[in-house]
């Protein structure tokens, strides 16, 4: 570890060196490459700088107690000592986890699918929900939403959802929101109080970029439409509306979202590049079960992955077994404790499977 450590921070002072070049400096992609690099070494570097400086500080200690008659002074040493070696724990544990492998994806901007499950009007309803859910705890961190495509029901819930969410850092948060929502609670048409249960599923994909996805025109229909539902004075008297037809997969995109066929278009085709992205990325991870097995349920749309009770206030992930008794916050974008959560077991399964390797 210690050798990968000083490989790293001999690249990081390449990198300042580097950037100080007039070439450089004139070559902007180079520049961004180099500047993302640097903000990637970063945090390790500070911390393994860190860590040096506490190893020396346990050296200066131990010397000062040999060294040293005075008894003020040796209880001094004897503190600072202490106090380095729990910090050099600290950091060598905070390393570990630096330098696990990254998550290319983890720094993307995210496309999220959100569709009603069992049971209908009630599973809309609370798609709607969960939609706002993520559009608040977006908005928490100053990320962007944008809607791509919407298919309600008439009363104000969600059968289909699609947007996407603008932020550095996105996808490395949000992923772990992919799978089955379940909501226990009794319905506003329910008569007879009971409780019953609703599912929702949540789709959380990367943004792919046209290089990550390289889509053939001859594989593509196009259709174009005229809007549908609610909207302004464009909808149902202008071709706005886009259909796309990816025929290998049998995957359909259709965007009504924007008054411009243009910009429906465009939006239809980011879509499309993320789902082809992710079935690549899907293909990927069946054929490597064993480092699959060692996440935290990322991206399994058919895994159950939290239940939100109504009557007892609660809310549990099922992958961590962990519950809290904040429903209303959390359903109003307070995410942090629950993500945080899934993101330090997911590191906890990552290193303990990298000891057993």
């Amino acid at each position: 570890m210690f050798d990968k450590l000083e490989d790293l921070l001999i690249r990081f002072e390449e990198i300042l060196s580097e950037l100080q070049e007039p070439d450089v400096v004139n070559d902007q992609n180079r520049f961004r490459k180099l500047m993302k690099e640097q903000n990637d070494l970063n945090p390790i570097v500070e911390a393994y700088k860190e860590y040096k400086s506490c190893k020396q500080a346990i050296e200066d200690s131990l010397m000062m107690l040999e060294e040293e008659s005075d008894e003020e002074m040796r209880e001094l040493a004897k503190e600072e000592l202490n106090e380095s070696k729990a910090r050099v724990e600290e950091l060598e544990q905070e390393l570990k986890i630096l330098l696990l492998p990254k998550d290319p994806n983890d720094d993307k901007n995210v496309m999220v699918e959100i569709r009603a499950g069992a049971g209908g009007d009630e599973a809309a309803l609370f798609a709607a929900e969960i939609y706002r859910m993520l559009v608040h705890y977006a908005e928490s961190r100053r990320w962007k939403t944008e809607m791509i495509s919407l298919n309600e029901n008439g009363i104000g819930g969600f059968k289909e959802c699609v947007f996407m969410i603008n932020g550095q850092g996105a996808y490395s948060r949000l992923k772990y929101e992919s799978g089955v929502h379940r909501v226990q609670r009794v319905p506003e048409t329910e008569s007879g109080g009971r409780i019953h249960t609703s599912t929702v599923t949540v789709a959380i994909m990367p943004e792919a970029e046209e290089v990550d996805v390289v889509i053939d025109e001859k594989d593509i229909r196009i259709d174009v439409m005229r809007a549908s539902g609610n909207g302004g004075q464009c909808v149902n008297t202008t071709d706005s509306a886009v259909r796309l037809t990816h025929y290998p997969t049998g995957i359909v995109i259709y965007s009504q979202t924007e008054k411009s066929q243009l910009q429906n278009k465009e939006k239809a085709f980011r879509l499309l590049r993320s789902k082809l992205y992710e079935l690549e990325l899907e293909k990927q991870q069946s054929e490597e079960a064993a480092a699959r097995r060692s996440q935290i349920g990322t991206g399994d749309r058919s895994e159950k992955i939290r239940t939100y009770n109504f009557p007892q206030g609660r809310v549990t992930d099922h992958r961590i077994k962990l519950t809290l008794h904040k429903l209303d916050s959390i359903l109003n974008g307070d995410l942090d404790e629950v993500i945080d959560s899934l993101i330090a077991a997911d590191q906890a399964a990552k290193l303990a499977n990298m000891n057993e390797e």
